[in-house]
């Protein structure tokens, strides 16, 4: 199936992917008099009177707002909050179909970062949450961190989504070949916004730093790289990373690597550096639509575990499989902050959910019913 020229097709006809339905009737003058005016006004007192109580008479408990400003969309750059919105359209869909919470798209005409984070703060008065979506590095990071005492979760998906579904991955790949997590050597190629969060996540786990390398479109990131000062996020990892300050490219780091995890380029990784690798080796591919290197290259070099962002592949990367249930345990809970405990009990959950994993099977489908409940569960369990 041609997906590209379907997808246009789909848009089409539909107009979007989103409508708004009523939940009461309005079908007469007693129905309009309780939904709107008079009646009305009876909530809307006893909201002023206490704000928590627009969790009891409106939308807010079950509301999130899905923010980008375009800058940073999929595989496709910096196209703009309007060419960003059939993302944020797909994006509410699928709070909706999984974890039944009503999400907004919301498309920023604006790339600052000190405007966005008043814009945000403005209008979060109707939300029960935030996922913020789309948005560069270094940029992402101080608009997060800004919003945090909001009195809502906020959660800059491209990151945590990104991060909690790999390590889930990452716990299951490293029973199927039997290595731990103190041993192996990871590669990340890509420290924008997913490779920072996923970075820090994996270090937050247990995963050793000191046998973690970096790298970015210059090459590794080690102390000392004079173009690092003005990038706080990487400076922080360089810090921890990378202990040995391997220079050089991908083809220089990758060497002896147990895990390779890719948030980058189509074809960044060749089969000859895959044969480089450790035995049993780990290759998790997310460059989204093309992966850094196909399976069938990856595991003819010698992978025993490959995993890709694609529904056509085994072992689908997907954040999917993490934001509606990670949103509907912090709503239900009533949580102000999505934290690392949230974050790491949904890893464990989500790896959970796949009893006996194998080379073909590191994480539940997308689909799998199962996941929104158990994911939202962990997420409880660890508010504090």
């Amino acid at each position: 199936m041609d997906y590209y020229q379907k997808s246009l097709e789909l848009h089409d006809r539909h107009k979007g992917k989103l409508s708004v339905e009523l939940k009461v009737p309005l079908k007469d003058k007693d129905d309009l008099s309780l939904a709107y005016t008079p009646g009305v006004a009876e909530p809307c007192r006893e909201i002023a009177r206490d704000p928590e109580n627009a969790y009891k008479y409106t939308i807010k408990g079950n509301s999130v707002a899905v923010i980008t400003d375009g800058s940073a969309v999929l595989g496709l750059g910096n196209i703009g909050g309007l060419a960003g919105l059939p993302v944020m359209e797909g994006k509410a869909a699928l709070f909706k179909e999984f974890a039944g919470i009503d999400a907004y798209p919301i498309c920023l005409n604006v790339q600052n970062v000190d405007q966005t984070i008043a814009t945000i703060k403005n209008i979060s008065t109707g939300f029960g949450g935030i996922n913020l979506e789309d948005f560069k590095a270094p940029e992402c990071f101080a608009i997060e961190a800004a919003l945090q005492n909001i009195g809502i979760p906020v959660m800059h998906d491209d990151q945590h989504g990104t991060a909690v579904v790999v390590l889930a991955a990452l716990i299951n790949a490293l029973k199927v070949v039997g290595k731990t997590k103190e041993q192996v050597k990871i590669v990340l190629n890509g420290a924008g916004a997913a490779g920072i969060g996923v970075s820090k996540l994996l270090i937050a786990y247990g995963f050793a730093a000191d046998k973690m390398i970096l790298l970015d479109s210059k090459g590794t990131i080690y102390l000392g790289r004079e173009d690092l000062a003005d990038n706080p996020a990487k400076s922080e990892l360089a810090a921890m990373t990378n202990v040995e300050k391997t220079t050089g490219s991908l083809t220089e780091a990758i060497a002896g690597a147990d895990i390779f995890i890719g948030v980058s380029v189509k074809d960044a990784v060749s089969p000859a550096m895959v044969k480089s690798m450790n035995a049993g080796a780990i290759v998790i591919a997310m460059a989204n639509p093309d992966p850094e290197i196909l399976p069938s290259a990856a595991h003819e070099a010698g992978a025993a575990v490959v995993a890709t962002g694609r529904s056509d592949f085994p072992n689908q990367v997907n954040n999917v499989l993490v934001f509606p249930g990670m949103f509907r345990g912090a709503l239900d809970a009533r949580a102000v902050q999505i934290t690392l405990k949230m974050k790491l009990a949904a890893a464990q959950a989500l790896a959970e959910l796949v009893a006996t994993p194998n080379a073909d099977m590191i994480l539940p489908s997308p689909l799998d019913r199962n996941v929104v409940p158990a994911v939202a569960a962990a997420v409880m369990s660890a508010v504090e």
